[in-house]
């Protein structure tokens, strides 16, 4: 890395174009740098300027958005705390597709990444994109070509012609200034649906029966169906924060009541969360169907914010119960997961990371500065829970020989397709458990391939083999690229190599 840029404006981000062309300097982009697991903001190739989009940070259309207009135009440095923020404070009718990675991550970035929310695929959300190609031209996809006062510019996502919008997906084409977000209006009535799985043996048919249930409607957002093992790595944190604090307890007690409360938090293998918004009468009707379809297989719980605000304050105050003390813990560690599907965004699942590698202090956004090492396998899935169900067992049994328990959780975005994240923990400061990840990783991404699948996010380090396995599309793509960059000044990433 030679240098790191943090252009506050368009105009910055083209001089900084010029200048890389006359200067002959790769320039690697980040909007955040927080794409934990993946690389952060480390650069694929030696030798590249960073470009720390991090400094723009607008909601251009601030006094535009409305329950009428609900679309925020965000920069590459707008955050899901502040996006989150602006909405609760200016326009609470509204709220958008969260994700779990923490309040400091980039909207724009993730989404461009193609990240999973709680509602769905993040890819959805975007449209009308604002780039700067590698000859330092600006660019808007769709109808904002026609001006931000176009009536069309924020509203209609397709515009014109072919669609633009994908090139700047998981790709090094341009360095991407801004895009159209879509908004969500909050529905009279959200729960959230918690499925505990009794016996492992049947999750392929307790996913095919959640994947139905999506593709009818019933479960309109992403089911999530995590493992003990993810569950453990999420929630251990916020259960032993709340022993501590509130109950007073320290040392073998508190590991003994953390463990009773994670028991009750998850008593199975699998647990899956989803959740349901619509009327009074909608929520009645789409519960007790989703009861009846999926009680053969698991323990169902209806969850809302109003249950857990009480059943909290009783059990809070019985808390000297050793019962009622491990329901309030499982409570106080849950809450804010269960705000991700209502559109809150956490910073929960970093902070267990950085408690469970001794730096509980650390704030979030820093977790690149603890021993936490962390490696993602995320597989592309078909909607067919006893394929997904057998490879989960390949894989889990397969980490097994490498010392490792993988964290797993099934996504099921869309009514024809599953991904699952996967990741690896290790502790970064051991050179052995390092190498010995990274082996894990591999063997992983070998079995993957070996049955016919792919990841859909990857790591740098992962993409040669990937691009030989088909090198004539990767090709075309680098011939698309030189369209755009003929210089090569935005330099290779993550998905399109040198």
């Amino acid at each position: 890395m030679s240098a790191t840029f943090t252009p506050k404006t368009v105009a910055e981000v083209v001089h900084l174009v010029q200048w890389a062309r006359q200067t002959r300097t790769p320039l690697y982009p980040v909007s955040r740098g927080l794409n934990w697991g993946y690389g952060s903001s480390s650069p694929v190739v030696d030798g590249c300027a960073v470009v720390d989009l991090s400094g723009m940070r607008e909601i251009r259309n601030k006094t535009e958005i409305s329950a009428r207009n609900p679309v925020a135009v965000i920069e590459p440095g707008v955050t899901q705390g502040d996006l989150h923020d602006h909405l609760a404070e200016h326009h609470p009718d509204l709220t958008f597709n969260v994700t779990g990675s923490g309040r400091q991550t980039s909207v724009l970035g993730n989404a461009l990444d193609r990240g999973v929310g709680y509602i769905g695929p993040r890819k959805e959300d975007i449209y009308g994109l604002e780039f700067v190609d590698g000859q330092g031209r600006v660019f808007e996809t769709g109808f904002r070509r026609l001006g931000e006062h176009s009536p069309l510019a924020h509203t209609h996502p397709y515009g014109l012609g072919p669609m633009l919008d994908g090139l700047l997906s998981q790709s090094n084409f341009g360095i991407v200034t801004s895009a159209c977000f879509r908004l969500l209006p909050r529905r009279p009535r959200e729960a959230a649906v918690s499925f505990s799985l009794r016996e492992p043996k049947d999750l392929g048919a307790f996913l095919d029966a959640l994947i139905a249930m999506k593709r009818e409607g019933l479960l309109a957002t992403v089911t999530h169906a995590g493992n003990r093992a993810r569950t453990q790595a999420t929630l251990t944190y916020g259960l032993s924060k709340y022993l501590a604090a509130e109950c007073g307890l320290r040392g073998e007690a508190l590991e003994r009541a953390a463990v009773q409360a994670l028991r009750l938090v998850a008593p199975y293998e699998w647990t899956a969360l989803g959740s349901v918004m619509g009327s009074a009468g909608q929520l009645r009707a789409t519960l007790k169907e989703i009861d009846a379809r999926s009680r053969r297989w698991a323990r169902v719980r209806v969850v809302t914010e109003e249950r857990l605000r009480l059943g909290y304050a009783v059990l809070h105050r019985l808390r000297w119960l050793p019962a009622a003390r491990a329901q309030a813990a499982a409570i106080a560690a849950i809450r804010p997961l269960q705000g991700l599907a209502r559109g809150v965004p956490t910073d929960a699942p970093i902070d267990n990371l950085l408690w469970k590698f001794g730096r509980p202090e650390l704030p979030a956004e820093h977790l690149d500065r603890s021993r936490c090492g962390l490696l993602f396998i995320n597989p592309a899935l078909p909607a067919d829970g006893g394929f997904v169900a057998r490879l989960m067992d390949e894989l889990d049994r397969l980490a097994a020989t490498f010392g490792h328990t993988l964290n797993t959780t099934i996504n099921i975005e869309t009514p024809t397709s599953v991904v699952a994240v996967i990741n690896l923990l290790f502790d970064r400061a051991d050179p052995q458990a390092v190498a010995q990840a990274h082996r894990c990783a591999d063997a992983l991404y070998r079995c993957i391939d070996a049955s016919g699948l792919s990841v859909y996010r990857a790591r740098a380090d992962m993409m040669a083999d990937v691009v030989a396995r088909n090198p004539a599309y990767w090709a075309l793509v680098r011939s698309l690229k030189d369209v755009l960059d003929p210089q090569g000044v935005i330099a290779p990433g993550r998905y399109c190599p040198a």
